[in-house]
């Protein structure tokens, strides 16, 4: 429990003063009750505080300078620097020293070159309230500095010559006076003299105000005639004598600085202080360092900064999305380093890094009394190595009221920057307040949940940016990491980067219940905000919940966040890590990237009814691959290869079917902010309406997508679309689908309320060539999805299908050439198709009335896997036969996908003469893996029996099927019917559901100028689409 302090901690009695001096072998201990103040700079071998010791840092108008080794609180120890009532103001730096190598043996629970809060110990660091981060409020041009010149304003009641003189290198106000020429003569003598002795190389700033001419005497004329820099205005010539003058002069400076517009005044940043502005383009190195300089002519909102921009920053609006640069504060006046060499010596991270990593850190023990860190910053720490990092509370339990911690516990304020291994670690902790915390450049994910058991932590206005790979676990790996470290993997192990690791990510969620408030992610390797799956806890947490919780429980709060500026992803809502150590069958390392699948259920209890995770009022853009890919709006998108993908949430049969919505949404194609080059690290080429110059997420012909339709099923509702702009070589769409796709495509896939606005194409299926590859897969050919409200096709109710899949199509539908597309009607449902034995063998599907016009398919999973599934889209009360490219599986399972109450098909399956059937009719529940068996029969028609949810792929009582179990005869060629079943089986083409009427007075081409209206719904987001 924290004691709060009527007075501020310095001033306690019972305090003595405390002058160890400098001495690096000395080991103090400070306990049995003592209580003691620092009050000058101290060089020691540790700290260690306990058994009702106390600690004190004098708040003092001298710096204080303390280096150790380390300082340990333990049971009943103290160390106070401030108080949450009483911010300590001065200016204190804690030096943690010592190496790697050294020779003494480490602490066997903190380690080396630490500050640890063992249990029973309390640790209270209260600096100076500064603001944390904000925002540019007005557009940075690489440079430049908006206002890099000297701006004279102001009215004035005396008459005369005003002057100002100006140092022309920080635009300062060095002197002023005025001299009444007008009145009087020594006026006039005394102006010349004052302009005699201004410095050379000075700027003289002058006005006249109302007449300073009637006593100006030659020498103040020939004066003012030789210098270089002077301006001279009579304000009141032409004014009416009942105006107040008034003037204003800018003059250029030309100094090595900028005036930055921010969106809040700075409270508590200095001349010295150093701050950061993010990037506002694809790569996340175009964040900039500055220092701040003296600025009495600044208003409250501005600050004067050393140098001038070599990027562009952008400060406002642009074409509906928020794209301001973050600016956040890295000086506090309390500093926590770690003292580094000169470069890296003597471990493995120096394969991959040339400078030191072994930084200084801080963790907290289970049990401890009380921590609250605020106000301080923390410069070189972490370590490349398990367990130590700058903030890191480990294995500490419920640290709020829950726990008994009251006030709760927290760290606020902090400045955590150039570390060596991520910003603040939360390992086995539930409930702690991290607010207005700035992470830059960092190693490792920087906002860290570990295990999966962290529940019930706030991220509160954080901001993390520059976030580099790092060599601790493989999720923190990029692909060199990846390929050279593979301790714990099994022999013979290689390595896949893209699936085992590079996942470096600013804010890494290992458990759904956490909650993120209004924090920004500006800039990683790899991903903004990552949400990831333990199927069991990891690590010390082993045991803490029961298999399969994380992916059923409820996501907490993720509201007013925004990323931008990260390679892979502004958000991912999807995979999991391994939780099983290397072995033969699997041989990756442990905590490697693994699929997952995300369905919150109530209490996260998947027998209760599911809860949707909500996220509200995302803003993505400058994302090179996408703005979010999620499982399971108020969102903007903007300049993401990929706006938004929402992939369903499981894999068939073991999913139960998921709502996914995305509402009132914009999605910008190609924004005003054309970035700038950078070839080193974003392409560069023609794009938006004007076709000009601009940063491109993946290169010049990626085909730029905003919404992604994938899996399914998803409504899209109430959605702008923006500035998707093909070129020449290059295909842009509103709406798109995953490039080389194998998997599902949903026919409820749905949307209504589409608004279009410079675009040139709505939708575009793909076709052969560079991205798209050859359109081979079996998701490339199966897409669909149902316009509602005919908003997008101008046909209400019609369904868009890849031009080609004669398995959807009728007489009637109309082609759309551009779009790669037909405009259809009818009902539709899907099959999974599921063989064995063999199980790399293709199906050619054949719909009656198209004999001619098969829909060849591979199968969604690799050649080598124990069994195949194909799931393609049907047109219902159809009638299809289905052949193989070698002998006939001899089991094949047919699942009813999407297929309501009487909905059904008639199939036929091509096995080769004299083959014996087992034909099994059942229904599976996906929970209790039980199966009820229904009847042996020799079936022509696949027919649904049971009412389906409207979200459900399967009916209430389970997934209904068909088994099918066959004794082929040895020695049978390819299973191919088509010579014996048509013309046989032909059917004339019948359009069940006719075309509905187009929209009257409607066009394909349209550039309404309509703006999104906030509505609060179920998923919200804004995404600028140049995500992949």
């Amino acid at each position: 429990m924290y004691i709060s302090f009527p007075v501020c901690p310095d001033k306690m009695p019972g305090l003595q003063p405390w002058t160890p001096g400098h001495n690096e072998a000395h080991r103090v201990t400070i306990g049995y009750g003592r209580k003691v103040i620092l009050t000058s700079s101290v060089t020691v071998h540790s700290i260690e505080i306990l058994n009702g010791g106390k600690l004190v840092i004098a708040d003092s108008n001298r710096p204080i300078f303390l280096r150790a080794k380390h300082i340990l609180i333990g049971n009943k120890g103290e160390l106070h620097i401030g108080s949450p009532e009483c911010p300590y103001k001065g200016n204190l730096t804690i030096s943690l020293f010592g190496r790697s190598d050294d020779t003494e043996v480490e602490h066997s629970y903190f380690g080396r070159k630490y500050i640890g809060v063992g249990t029973g110990g309390t640790l209270e660091i209260h600096g100076e309230k500064k603001l944390s981060w904000t925002f540019l409020n007005k557009t940075l041009h690489p440079g430049q500095g908006n206002e890099n010149s000297y701006h004279f304003e102001r009215s004035w009641g005396n008459r005369g010559i005003i002057i100002h003189v100006i140092n022309p290198k920080t635009g300062d106000v060095l002197h002023t006076d005025r001299f009444d020429t007008y009145r009087s003569k020594d006026e006039s003598r005394r102006l010349a003299q004052y302009v005699d002795e201004v410095e050379t190389g000075q700027i003289l700033a002058m006005v006249v105000n109302d007449e300073g001419s009637n006593n100006l005497e030659d020498l103040a004329k020939k004066g003012m005639t030789v210098i270089d820099h002077m301006c001279m205005l009579n304000m009141c010539a032409l004014c009416p004598s009942t105006v107040r003058p008034q003037a204003s002069i800018s003059i250029d400076t030309l100094s090595n600085c900028s005036v930055l517009e921010l969106a809040d005044e700075p409270q508590g940043w200095r001349f010295g202080d150093r701050i950061v502005v993010a990037s506002t383009d694809y790569s996340m190195h175009q964040a900039e360092e500055f220092s701040i300089l003296p600025c009495p002519s600044c208003t409250r909102n501005q600050i004067k900064v050393e140098g001038k921009p070599a990027y562009l920053h952008i400060g406002e609006e642009v074409d509906g999305v928020d794209m301001r640069a973050e600016v956040g504060l890295l000086t506090r006046n309390i500093l926590i380093r770690g003292e580094m060499e000169p470069t890296c010596y003597g471990n493995e991270a120096c394969k991959f890094f040339s400078f030191d990593t072994f930084g200084g850190h801080l963790k907290t023990e289970r049990g401890f009394r009380s921590v609250h860190v605020e106000g301080v910053e923390f410069k070189h720490m972490g370590q490349q190595s398990m367990g130590h990092y700058p903030v890191h509370f480990h294995m500490n339990g419920d640290v709020d009221k829950k726990g008994g911690y009251d006030p709760p516990t927290y760290v606020k304020d902090l400045s955590i920057h150039h570390t060596f291994s991520r910003c603040v670690t939360v390992h086995g902790t539930n409930g702690l307040l991290v607010k207005d915390v700035v992470g830059y450049d960092a190693l490792g994910h920087c906002f860290f949940t570990e295990d999966g058991p962290e529940e019930r932590n706030t991220f509160d206005h954080c901001l993390g940016l520059l976030v580099k790979a790092s060599t601790l676990l493989p999720s923190d790996r990029d692909s060199k990491m990846c390929r050279d470290i593979t301790n714990g993997a099994y022999p013979g192990y290689v390595a896949k980067p893209r699936q085992d690791c590079s996942a470096t990510s600013t804010f890494w969620m290992a458990n759904p219940n956490n909650n993120l408030i209004n924090c920004a992610a500006a800039g990683s390797e790899e991903t903004g905000f990552w949400f990831i799956f333990h199927h069991v806890p990891t690590g010390p947490s082993e045991g803490m919940y029961s298999p399969g919780k994380s992916e059923h429980t409820p996501m907490g709060l993720f509201i007013n966040n925004r990323a931008h500026s990260n390679y892979r992803a502004g958000m991912i809502l999807d995979h999991g890590v391994k939780t099983t150590e290397a072995n033969a069958k699997d041989k990756r390392p442990y905590l490697s990237l693994v699929g997952a699948r995300y369905s919150p259920h109530q209490d996260a209890d998947p027998f209760k009814p599911r809860v949707p995770a909500l996220v509200h009022h995302f803003v993505a853009y400058k994302n090179q691959d996408h703005g979010a890919w999620l499982r399971g709006g108020d969102v903007w998108f903007a300049d993401n290869g990929i706006g938004l993908t929402l992939a369903s949430g499981g894999t068939f049969p073991d999913d139960d079917g998921s709502r996914q919505e995305v509402k009132n949404t914009l999605f910008v194609g190609e924004s005003g902010n054309r970035g700038m080059p950078d070839l080193i690290d974003q392409s560069w080429g023609p794009g938006g309406l004007d076709h000009l110059g601009r940063s491109l997420p993946r290169g010049v012909d990626f085909p730029i997508r905003g919404m992604q339709i994938y899996d399914g099923p998803i409504n899209i509702q109430n959605c702008t679309f923006r500035k998707f702009i093909a070129l020449d070589g290059r295909h842009t769409s509103a709406f798109g689908f995953r490039l080389n796709n194998s998997w599902q495509s949903c026919p409820n896939n749905n949307v209504t309320d589409i608004t279009f606005d410079d675009i040139t194409s709505r939708v575009f299926f793909g076709e052969p060539g560079p991205w798209f590859n050859k359109m081979e897969m079996d998701g490339d050919k199966t897409t669909v999805f149902h316009d509602i409200d005919g908003s997008v096709s101008e046909y209400p109710g019609a369904f868009l299908v890849k031009e080609d899949n004669w398995l959807l199509r009728h007489p009637d539908c109309i082609d759309i050439p551009d779009w790669r597309a037909a405009i259809c009607s009818g009902h539709y449902a899907q099959i999974y198709v599921q063989t064995r034995n063999p199980a790399n063998l293709n199906m050619k599907m054949v719909k009656d009335e198209y004999p001619d016009k098969p829909l060849e398919l591979v199968g969604a999973l690799g050649k080598r896997n124990h069994y195949q599934q194909f799931q393609p889209v049907v047109m219902l009360g159809k009638g299809y036969t289905m052949h193989w490219d070698q002998a006939a599986p001899a089991e094949v399972t047919i699942w009813l996908i999407n297929f309501n109450r009487n909905d059904w098909i008639n199939i036929g399956i091509c096995y080769p003469k004299g083959t014996e059937f087992t034909i099994i009719s059942d229904i599976h529940n996906r929970l209790t893996k039980e199966t009820r068996k229904t009847g042996v029969l020799l079936f022509l028609k696949i027919k649904a029996h049971n009412e389906k949810e409207d979200f459900a792929f399967c009916s209430v009582k389970g997934c209904e099927r068909v088994k099918i179990k066959a004794l082929i005869p040895p020695g049978s060629g390819p299973s191919d019917c088509m010579a014996e079943a048509y013309p046989r089986y032909t059917e004339m083409p019948v359009i069940d559901v006719p075309m509905p009427k187009k929209l009257p007075r409607s066009k394909l081409v349209m550039t309404l100028q309509v703006y999104c209206i906030y509505v609060q719904v179920l998923w919200c987001m804004q995404v600028v689409s140049a995500n992949i």
